[in-house]
């Protein structure tokens, strides 16, 4: 399944997991990925990112324009594609 976001600057996306195969192609902009064992690494236009399987991390932007994404996903017809972590209790 391929699809298309866009992330506002400032935007920080939930913490989250994908429990099957994801990869992102920037096409604007630059893209913060913090894994929870704290490595990050920015990805910026023109760069593909391969998500990371079943291990928590976030997204944000970096500076002041907007960020693209091309993401595609290999998964089953009816699996969701991330799950994000519940809140701490």
């Amino acid at each position: 399944m391929a699809s298309i976001y866009t992330l506002a600057p400032g935007a920080r996306l939930p913490e989250h997991k994908h429990p099957f195969q994801r990869y992102a192609y920037v096409l604007e902009g630059a893209l913060r990925v913090q894994q929870a064992d704290s490595s990050s690494r920015i990805y910026r236009a023109g760069e593909f990112i391969i998500e990371s399987v079943d291990r928590w991390h976030y997204g944000a932007t970096v500076g002041d324009a907007p960020v693209k994404l091309l993401v595609i996903d290999q998964l089953p017809p009816t699996a969701e594609a991330t799950v994000e972590r519940p809140p701490a209790p």
